[in-house]
């Protein structure tokens, strides 16, 4: 193989790459608009004004499968859901995964269908939310070293209304009776406050970021 070939080769793979990574990223051309707006979306850094409260019902009742016109609307919302955290996940994106659970599950029992929420780096900068300082707040029934004693804390989750499309795939009555799926493609991200329940004061005690 010649030189110059060599060099040719390089840079197709070079721009092949880039193309790809730019996908990935929902940038570039040829990016269907409904993933460009996903990414955007989990990219925001500016809390809602205000918080609409939820429960993970009203997450299931949001439109599915339907035209990007129909769902944006609804993602200009910013939503609060009391819950309980039942795993913490790590992605190799950075983002912080959250399983949220409406109420804990018993001793004995098994994990449930959830709702996800996503902390972005953006809202886990130098200084804010840590990984490990999450974890021990919300106490998950899975995400630590070893199983905290008494179970997932009381937690209240905030932030941006998202439709991840892309994992939009309704339980069927055998896995919400056996498994622990996600409920819906609906989901919080990015995370823009966390709040934990103050026994003492009987009142919530916001995570400062």
């Amino acid at each position: 193989m010649t030189l110059r070939s060599l060099a040719a080769l390089t840079l197709s793979f070079g721009a092949v790459t880039l193309l790809a990574g730019l996908a990935l990223l929902g940038k570039g051309p040829g990016v269907p608009r409904e993933l460009r707006h996903l990414r955007a979306g989990k990219g925001r850094t500016v809390a809602p004004a205000a918080y609409a409260v939820w429960t993970t019902d009203s997450f299931v009742a949001l439109p599915h499968g339907r035209p990007l016109g129909v769902y944006a609307p609804h993602e200009r919302r910013g939503v609060s859901l009391e819950c309980r955290v039942q795993r913490t996940l790590l992605a190799g994106d950075g983002d912080l995964h959250l399983e949220l659970v409406g109420t804990p599950r018993a001793p004995d029992g098994r994990d449930t269908a959830y709702v996800t929420a996503e902390v972005t780096p953006q809202w886990r900068r130098p200084g804010g939310w840590s990984t490990e300082g999450l974890i021990a707040a919300m106490r998950p029934n899975h995400g630590a070293v070893t199983p905290f004693e008494g179970g997932p804390a009381r937690v209240r989750v905030s932030g941006w209304l998202l439709y991840d499309y892309q994992y939009d795939s309704r339980p069927t009555s055998w896995s919400l009776q056996n498994l622990s799926p996600r409920l819906t493609g609906w989901e919080i991200h990015p995370v823009t406050r966390i709040e934990a329940w103050d026994e003492a004061r009987g009142a919530w005690r916001e995570l400062p970021s």
